[in-house]
């Protein structure tokens, strides 16, 4: 009996149907691995297109070229970063796609795609988080992650709009490029892994402060600051079997928090009236001793200025509150630092060898019993980030989410 083609073509399709199987282009013929969903051929971003108002718009999703990657976004965490340019716009790059603290899953890749940026095997599925895009810059190569930090490359969410568009994690896509680094974290939960970038600044913030050699089991460490950054630095101290931590903060609640993730002791500065006092409450929550070292966490100036007291002579510090220009602390040169002799270290965001640590350090953490995950105070649909961005300035909760369900 003659077939015609057709009939080839319906009877191939129903063998597809019955078997579960897609009529979309196959892998190959797209030029890589595809997922078994539908792709749609646009995508909702939102674009923060003046101060204080993100505009979710749509844009056609780019064609996967043989070294990019699509990824379907699955959460992303409201930084304080975003909050400043929500605010200030201080990087001057509006119109702009945010979002650096995100995580999905990938549903498209091109064919040179085969590993991640430790080794790890890719595939279509898989769970990723992205650190930072090489520039063409000797000093910044995966053969030494350690020669410079983030701050000497490109981060998706702070990308200045292109033709892509898709360039942060505030999106129901994002689009890689080749040459971004792309990490495989399907072993961890969505609340983790939205969690991976701030812990990472956390990591690396520790590792620095190691360097000083003062940082030990045994030390007396003093957190100040217990908003998500200061909160995640106790749990990473906690993870490495410091237990001797006092956090100190102006709000009750978070300074509860803190206990939960390892703080044994907790100093609210309200409750003291100058810095003598503060720094006699310090000095009290360690049994008569001042600090062995310190984490300045609050991108305060006075705060910074204030810490230097808690600290004692031949003492660490380690200041990581700096994101963004804050404004000038005055210290006293003499009687802060050199009399002191103050080992002082500077920490801005991290290396890419610190997100291998990171991932450890989260699964260390809940092995232990923190909760760390439980930072994430409030989740918000991408078309309510306006309010997402507004909580998180009114300080009403601790991390706040995005969140994209799986339909969208």
């Amino acid at each position: 009996m003659a077939v015609n083609e057709q009939d080839v073509e319906l009877i191939v399709k129903q063998i597809l149907s019955q078997m579960g199987g897609i009529s979309a282009p196959s892998a190959a013929a797209s030029g890589g691995q595809a997922a078994s969903g539908t792709i749609p051929k646009t995508a909702r971003v939102a674009m923060l297109v003046e101060k204080e108002r993100f505009e979710v718009k749509e844009f056609p999703i780019p064609e996967v070229g043989d070294d990019d990657i699509l990824v379907k976004v699955e959460g992303c965490g409201v930084c304080g970063t975003d909050a400043h340019e929500f605010k200030r716009d201080p990087f001057g790059l509006i119109p702009v796609a945010r979002g650096h603290e995100g995580t999905g899953e990938i549903v498209k890749m091109g064919k040179n795609v085969k590993k991640d940026s430790a080794g790890k095997d890719l595939h279509v599925g898989d769970k990723v988080v992205t650190c930072m895009i090489f520039k063409d810059d000797p000093d910044i190569t995966m053969f030494d992650l350690n020669k410079q930090n983030i701050g000497q490359a490109e981060v998706y969410g702070l990308l200045p709009d292109d033709e892509y568009h898709l360039n942060g994690w505030f999106s129901d896509y994002i689009f890689i490029r080749g040459g971004s680094t792309v990490f495989n974290v399907s072993d961890l939960d969505l609340d983790s892994r939205i969690l991976i970038e701030p812990s990472a600044v956390l990591v690396h913030a520790v590792e620095r402060a190691k360097t000083t050699g003062i940082l030990r089991f045994n030390s007396r460490v003093a957190v100040q600051g217990c908003g998500p950054i200061g909160l995640l630095c106790i749990a990473v101290l906690r993870t490495m079997g410091i237990e001797n931590i006092t956090a100190v903060d102006g709000n009750a609640q978070r300074l509860e928090f803190a206990k939960r993730l390892g703080a044994n002791r907790t100093v609210n500065f309200n409750d003291h009236q100058g810095i003598e006092a503060l720094t006699a409450a310090v000095e009290a929550s360690f049994g008569g001793h001042l600090a062995d070292f310190a984490f300045q966490c609050t991108g305060n100036p006075k705060a910074h200025a204030n810490i230097y007291k808690f600290i004692r002579n031949g003492g660490g510090l380690c200041e990581l509150g700096f994101f963004v220009n804050g404004g000038d602390a005055t210290i006293n040169p003499h009687f802060d630092l050199c009399s002191k002799e103050i080992n002082l270290v500077g920490s801005w965001v991290y290396t890419l060898r610190d997100y291998g640590t990171t991932f450890d350090f989260l699964k260390r953490a809940k092995g232990i019993g923190l909760p760390v995950t439980e930072l994430i105070t409030h989740k918000f649909p991408l078309e309510q980030i306006n309010e997402a961005l507004r909580t998180n300035l009114a300080m009403t909760g601790l991390k706040i989410a995005i969140l994209t369900p799986p339909g969208a």
